[in-house]
């Protein structure tokens, strides 16, 4: 028996769609601000390859919202969200995103945004909290004091949840990412969202290019470690013959 939604829930989900539109001017804003706090920043700046942003598309949301509302029905809960609650609960309203080249910046790039938070006197809702499928990258997150939590998408990122100091409670998600993981975000974006494809053979393949690219994030990982270390002997190489050379002259 298919699930329907009464009429009252529903006419409250296109209430909340309208408070929303309503207020995107403000949600335009909270992405402003933190754009240009992350811009601001010369070592994000050094660390970030790029940023992205978006205010959720009304259409979206309302799938969304009913969505929920199916599934709470489901499962007999209660519908989460009121007009007094909204943009509290609904954290992806505003998204914003930074994208890097390989995993191990992480480390400084949260360092980094913590201080923003703490400096603007911004809430942490939630996070930092990494989610992903890989084993290997659970245990590299962990040994930074990052919180990791499965990611049934086969995908990586580490996600934020913050409310800047102003007087409307809104909240933006932040997503860290590298761009290989977002070359698979936006393939999975552009054919699961707002509604799961129905081709088995889409899902299928999906699964696949998210091992594809982190193998490619692994690959960076890699380079970038070999560079590093090639440095590190390049340099030890260096100091070692200015030594030599100050002791022949001594």
């Amino acid at each position: 028996m298919k699930l329907i939604l009464p009429t009252a829930q529903l006419n409250l989900i296109d209430n909340l769609v309208h408070y929303f539109v309503d207020n995107r001017v403000k949600f335009d804003g909270l992405l402003n601000q933190l754009k240009g706090h992350v811009e601001g920043s010369p070592r994000l700046k050094d660390l970030a390859h790029s940023v992205k942003w978006r205010v959720k598309d009304p259409g979206h949301l309302r799938v969304k919202l009913i969505r929920k509302g199916l599934e709470a029905k489901a499962q007999g809960h209660e519908f989460p969200y009121t007009m007094e609650n909204f943009f509290k609960k609904m954290n992806d309203l505003a998204g914003f995103r930074i994208l890097h080249l390989h995993t191990s910046q992480i480390e400084e790039i949260n360092k980094e945004l913590l201080a923003i938070f703490k400096e603007q006197r911004w809430l942490k809702i939630e996070g930092p909290k990494a989610r992903t499928w890989d084993d290997e990258y659970r245990q590299y997150f962990t040994s930074i004091g990052i919180k990791t939590e499965k990611s049934p998408s086969l995908y990586t990122s580490v996600h934020y949840v913050v409310q800047p100091n102003s007087r409307t409670q809104l909240t933006c998600e932040i997503q860290v990412r590298t761009l290989m993981e977002e070359v698979w975000g936006e393939v999975d974006h552009q054919i699961n969202y707002p509604e799961k494809a129905n081709s088995l053979s889409c899902r299928e393949q999906i699964k696949v290019l998210a091992r594809v690219t982190s193998s490619c994030s692994r690959l960076i990982d890699s380079i970038f470690f070999a560079h590093k270390e090639g440095l590190s002997i390049q340099a030890q190489t260096s100091v070692a013959r200015k030594k030599a050379s100050r002791e022949r002259k001594d």
